[in-house]
């Protein structure tokens, strides 16, 4: 399953009011947004929007008719750049389900070596389920377009001390992170992302 991620970079002081003017103006059609959040710690005054691609030709009309349009997402007043790229879900992954996830998003995101996609996956592969009975994933993909390879995955948490308690746990227990991983990465970040109140994952 692939799914458009589109990272929205809105002026310093302006993500509030830029998010209250989105919800009116996503492209609508085939594909089907999942999930809209602002960040609230690490790469700040952003907004990004995961949505599930059902048709590709319709995907890449959206993306030029934005890139040539004065007002972009209806937000033009308020946005410095975008970026749109497409992402391949782990193929052992059910497709991502919208609904209530928890009230923090932590968006872990990887430049990673040109080789890196084939082994990362096998690793997940094998830990993510003992991981897994700690606490639920939202999703983990892999680019496909922009700049490859990217790894991006991301965990849905009730609160931040429920985070740090489950994050130290699977480290000092073993079960987490997969074995090898530092070792096919270049660059490593973290976010932290709040649900939009009309995102469909939240």
């Amino acid at each position: 399953m692939r799914y458009d991620v589109t990272i929205l970079q809105a002026r310093p002081g302006t993500a509030g009011p830029a998010l209250a003017k989105l919800k009116d103006n996503l492209p609508a059609g085939r594909n089907q947004l999942v999930g809209c959040w602002s960040s609230d710690i690490g790469a700040l005054n952003r907004i990004l929007l995961i949505s599930a691609v059902a048709d590709e030709a319709e995907l890449a009309a959206t993306r030029a008719r934005l890139a040539a349009n004065d007002n972009p997402f209806g937000i033009g007043e308020y946005l410095q750049t975008w970026s749109a790229d497409t992402y391949e879900l782990f193929p052992f992954l059910d497709p991502i389900r919208p609904g209530a996830h928890g009230a923090f998003y932590e968006v872990r995101t990887y430049l990673m070596r040109p080789n890196g996609v084939p082994a990362t996956i096998e690793a997940w592969r094998a830990a993510l389920p003992e991981r897994l009975k700690m606490s639920p994933m939202y999703c983990a993909m892999y680019s496909v377009t922009g700049t490859v390879p990217r790894f991006m995955h991301i965990w849905p948490w009730p609160d931040l001390d429920t985070r740090h308690a489950v994050r130290s746990k699977a480290v000092d227990t073993g079960v987490w992170p997969p074995k090898g991983g530092a070792e096919r990465f270049h660059e490593m970040r973290n976010d932290i992302y709040l649900p939009a109140p009309f995102s469909p994952s939240r």
